[in-house]
């Protein structure tokens, strides 16, 4: 592969599921030139190649920077990302997601750009019938975060009919954890996914954990959910980038474990792993929260060779809890 070749445009690359892939792509011989607006990002995690500041809606910035870093490929991780969030104001979700997905399409189809590798979710798929997910399980987003990244998927489709664009959409499970060598951390502001949620309390950083129904069709009466280190999700596109890059065909696939494991199940590993117990309290489940989301990934394996060996929950509790140590200044 020449090395012109090598140059990868990451948006949200100052992200959580964006940093740790930078990383990764530089790993494996790539150069991730980060573009992100900053406003959930953060500059001091984009290490391993340059940061354009910038808005991915802005077509003509992100054809420029197409244009002058010599980018062979883009991976699209820029979005809002919250299922709560989206519930309460989801013409946030429709500006940045859908909008911010035609102006990087856009801005590829300018500068001829025709490798994308989007990250994509398992929300798509709403309250699915069947477990675990598989592609093909009818996707039916029951809130505006996975209806957003079902348009995404869609346009990306339409437009690879239109135009010589080859495609892998990732539709990804919970990620969680940190990197394992202590490089980047999880640091949002604010705190929603529910590990990092459930450690603060652990840590005496907040008062108590919520946990948000205790009466869904499950055996504890708590949410289930494929938790999937963000190591092995970086690992996941990297050898997605490898496949369309090698000249593989377009592809669409699950990242996960097949694993499902409890909000009580979370509880119980915070606890060992923090040595302490937690404050919990029961509230009403949110609208827009499925029972159940487990990956079937076989495909991914099949076609990826994709394997996580980074995500049972003790080590993506313990990396987690490193992190916020750091973050945090708490001592361990």
């Amino acid at each position: 592969m020449a090395e012109a070749d090598k140059v990868v445009l990451v948006t949200g690359g100052a992200g959580y599921i964006g940093s740790h892939t930078c990383k990764a792509l530089s790993q494996c011989g790539y150069v991730p030139v980060t573009l992100d607006n900053l406003s959930t990002g953060h500059a001091a995690a984009v290490k391993w190649g340059p940061l354009h500041h910038g808005d991915v809606r802005d077509t003509r910035f992100v054809a420029d920077v197409l244009s002058r870093t010599g980018a062979a490929a883009v991976m699209h991780f820029a979005a809002s990302a919250y299922v709560g969030e989206s519930m309460t104001d989801p013409q946030k979700y429709y500006r940045n997601n859908v909008t911010g997905m035609t102006a990087l399409l856009d801005a590829m189809t300018l500068t001829g750009i025709e490798t994308l590798v989007f990250s994509s979710s398992c929300a798509t798929y709403g309250e699915p019938a069947v477990s675990p997910i598989a592609e093909d399980t009818a996707q039916v987003p029951i809130n505006p975060y996975g209806r957003t990244k079902l348009i995404g998927e869609q346009m990306i489709q339409d437009y690879a009919c239109a135009h010589s664009l080859h495609y892998a959409i990732l539709r990804y499970f919970n990620a969680a954890g940190a990197d394992l060598d202590g490089d980047l951390v999880e640091d949002h502001d604010p705190e929603t996914h529910l590990i990092p949620c459930v450690l603060n309390a652990a840590l005496g950083l907040t008062e108590e954990f919520r946990i948000f129904g205790d009466d869904y069709a499950t055996p504890d009466g708590t949410c289930i959910r494929d938790f999937i280190h963000v190591g092995d999700l970086a690992d996941g596109h990297t050898r997605a980038l490898d496949h369309l890059l090698g000249g593989g065909a377009s592809l669409t696939l699950n990242l996960g474990t097949g694993h499902g494991s409890s909000i009580m199940d979370v509880i119980a590993a915070c606890e060992t792993a923090a040595g302490r117990a937690i404050p919990a309290r029961v509230v009403p489940g949110r609208k827009g929260d499925p029972a159940r989301l487990v990956a079937n990934s076989q495909r991914a394996r099949e076609l990826l060779g994709f394997r996580p060996t980074r995500s049972d929950l003790p080590t993506i509790v313990a990396s987690a809890l490193r992190g916020l140590r750091k973050v945090h200044g708490v001592a361990g």
